[in-house]
């Protein structure tokens, strides 16, 4: 068992940090932003122990895959794609998922990104036939601005994503608005420039079983 894994076994609560804040506008449905879901010494552990990990170029940032890889440019994922369980300390964030009611199922399937100053993500919805109806993210290392956006009311939101915050997907805000981060070295929050560091992202999903039996249904 790993030092993290056993740093861990402690008591949720003493993970928690102080609150945060977040005055960018939030109303989309479905949409819940927790701005203290680790402290510092969690960030720092997760961190280092992502290091001991392979980081991958598969895209303009690098990535890693655990539980599944998932294939971006077909938008799918079966079977033959999965890489392992979760490590156990991914896993016992899941389960403090299901606890805190975000996910009815522990995720199986995380993605690990990391930004670089000027890196981003084009605005996109997770893919509906491969994940579940729940998305969770969880941001270490330094905040940014998400922008959540819909075409077909022509509205965009910004949400600021502090370091060591969780931002959970659940309907509408699952299926219905994109997310996405503008590549820029530095956002705007509250009329002050803030300069983007490095930032890595967790993204809890879980698997939905009938498109590992039929990706192809």
């Amino acid at each position: 068992m790993s030092t993290l894994d056993l740093f861990f076994q402690f008591d949720d609560e003493s993970d928690k940090s102080p609150p945060g804040d977040n005055n960018l506008s939030i109303d989309i449905s479905g949409l819940t932003y927790l701005p203290a879901f680790v402290n510092a010494e969690t960030e720092g552990k997760i961190l280092a122990a992502l290091e001991e990990y392979p980081w991958l170029n598969d895209l303009e940032r690098r990535v890693q895959h655990y539980g599944y890889r998932y294939n971006y440019k077909a938008r799918r994922i079966d079977e033959t794609m999965r890489v392992g369980n979760l490590p156990q300390w991914m896993t016992r964030i899941g389960e403090r998922l299901v606890r805190g009611g975000y996910f009815e199922e522990v995720p199986d399937q995380v993605i690990v990104n990391e930004y670089l100053p000027g890196q981003g993500i084009t605005a996109h919805i997770d893919c509906e036939p491969c994940f579940g109806d729940t998305i969770a993210s969880l941001s270490l290392g330094s905040s940014c601005i998400m922008d959540f956006s819909r075409n077909d009311i022509g509205e965009s939101i910004p949400l600021w994503l502090e370091r060591r915050s969780l931002v959970v997907l659940q309907n509408d805000a699952r299926f219905c608005w994109k997310h996405g981060i503008a590549k820029r070295r530095r956002d705007t929050k509250g009329g002050t420039v803030i300069a983007r560091e490095r930032r890595v992202s967790l993204t809890f999903r879980k698997v939905k079983s009938s498109w590992l039996t039929d990706p192809y249904m």
